[in-house]
């Protein structure tokens, strides 16, 4: 009797508690302060995107998933929590993405993969150095001798020794500080350095807020720039459609915010902190982000290029990006959601030419996104704004030489002898172009007043 009982226990425990259930961590290190990580972590996050793919058949019946999303200034951390096993995928910009491949590649049995995207823009913008607006430095060459602070082992870091390179500079004709995002804007406000690089928002919440002034755009670099998704290999191999589940949430996200920028933006605010304006200009149509999750033939080739710029300063290791980079996870997903794969991979959006025809915009704090066809038009919207006392949250217009959107005060303005206007996002072009056509450099208030008059 007593034998039968303990039977009917363990049978009745085995019941409730099946021998193959069994809790899986995923911890998830993300960045809520990047807005191109914001596909991968704030609004898989935010919207639980995460828990609607995950796996419950299979050999995923009966599992409990415990999810965690751990919040980091930059990338750098996130590859040292990933090799610590703390966390389990990582999203991040391009270069602290070739560190992550090749610090792991340095150890004897770790590795990671670069499974997915999240966003690029093609020119390389999202990365830029700014200078406090009262300064007297308009280029990279005027910081020899100068302090410039940058989140070392960042996306915008790695931009740094690019463009310094390119100007024929390294990094020891700088005085070098390694500051985190917020401190750097914290001291280009009080002017305690005079400049600070980094990655995407900060050099347009500088902007927005008005105390920064950019005198580099990562544009300038000729890369593009890009962020992803990096998970270790061991738990990738062990639980492949997890991985594809978070693959499906990263796609998600991005329809969501093309769905309604605007309200997108609106609602990022609130979980971010960073200011809805700021969002749009790079979450709106025309943006500098485009959402994008392929892995792109151009985006590793970029990627080989960085981590040659790094290798040479001796900055990162090798990496083989044979062994690194795994679309299989991607294709999954896709093939499950009944998405063309190869139809997304040949698609490239180029500012230049997506933007060509895009209107100017107003965002009136009463009335929502106004448009306007010319720069003039949108010009003489702002002064009839303004002489009415109306509140505009932003203006946004294109640079004419790129095509990138940019906020319209932030802006220099050239008016042409026929007195039509172009607008540019840093004043040496600006001045080139003037010349060219023997117009007039103006600042956006400047240029405002002239088209009202």
């Amino acid at each position: 009797m007593l034998i039968r009982r303990l039977t009917l226990a363990v049978v009745m425990l085995a019941v409730a508690c099946p021998a193959w259930a069994e809790t899986i961590d995923i911890a998830i290190g993300h960045q809520s302060m990047c807005t191109d990580t914001y596909t991968a972590g704030i609004i898989v996050k935010e919207l639980g995107l995460l828990e609607k793919h995950l796996p419950h058949d299979g050999k995923y019946a009966g599992v409990t998933y415990h999810i965690t999303w751990n919040d980091y200034n930059s990338g750098g951390p996130i590859t040292n929590e990933m090799l610590a096993d703390k966390l389990q995928f990582g999203v991040m910009g391009d270069y602290p993405l070739i560190v992550n491949g090749a610090k792991f590649q340095q150890t004897d049995s770790l590795r990671s993969l670069y499974v997915a995207g999240t966003g690029y823009n093609l020119k390389g913008s999202g990365n830029g150095v700014v200078v406090p607006v009262s300064s007297n430095l308009y280029s990279l060459k005027d910081l020899k001798g100068h302090s410039v602070s940058v989140p070392v082992g960042s996306a915008a870091w790695g931009m740094l020794v690019k463009a310094l390179g390119d100007d024929k500079m390294s990094l020891s004709d700088i005085d070098l500080k390694n500051q985190a995002p917020a401190v750097g804007a914290a001291n280009i406000q009080t002017l305690k350095i005079d400049a600070h690089a980094d990655f995407c928002p900060w050099s347009e919440i500088m902007e927005y807020r008005g105390t920064g002034r950019k005198i580099y755009d990562g544009s300038q670099t000729g890369v593009p720039y890009l962020h992803g998704l990096v998970v270790r290999k061991d738990f990738a191999d062990k639980y492949p459609e997890i991985v594809v589940a978070f693959i499906e949430a990263i796609y998600d996200a991005g329809k969501w915010v093309e769905k309604d920028p605007m309200a997108a933006t609106e609602q990022m605010e609130k979980w971010t902190g960073v200011e809805k304006e700021v969002l749009y200009l790079y979450f709106s149509k025309g943006g500098l982000l485009t959402l994008d999750p392929t892995l792109k033939p151009q985006w590793i080739d970029a990627l080989k290029f960085d981590q040659k710029v790094l290798e040479d300063a001796k900055l990162s290791p090798p990496l083989d990006f044979n062994s690194w980079v795994d679309d299989s996870y991607i294709r999954a997903a896709y093939k499950a959601m009944g998405v063309d794969y190869d139809k997304d991979l040949a698609r490239i959006v180029d500012p230049l030419t997506a933007n060509k025809d895009l209107p100017n915009e107003i965002w009136h704090a009463r009335d929502g996104i106004k448009t306007y066809a010319t720069v003039k038009d949108f010009l003489k919207a702002v002064g009839d704004f303004e002489a009415t006392g109306a509140k505009l949250n932003a203006t946004y217009t294109y640079d004419r030489t790129t095509g990138l959107k940019m906020f319209g005060n932030s802006g220099f303005y050239v008016e042409a002898p026929d007195g039509s206007y172009s607008a540019f996002l840093l004043k040496p072009e600006a001045d080139a172009y003037a010349q060219s056509v023997k117009g007039k450099v103006m600042s956006f208030d400047q240029a405002v007043a002239s088209a009202t008059s």
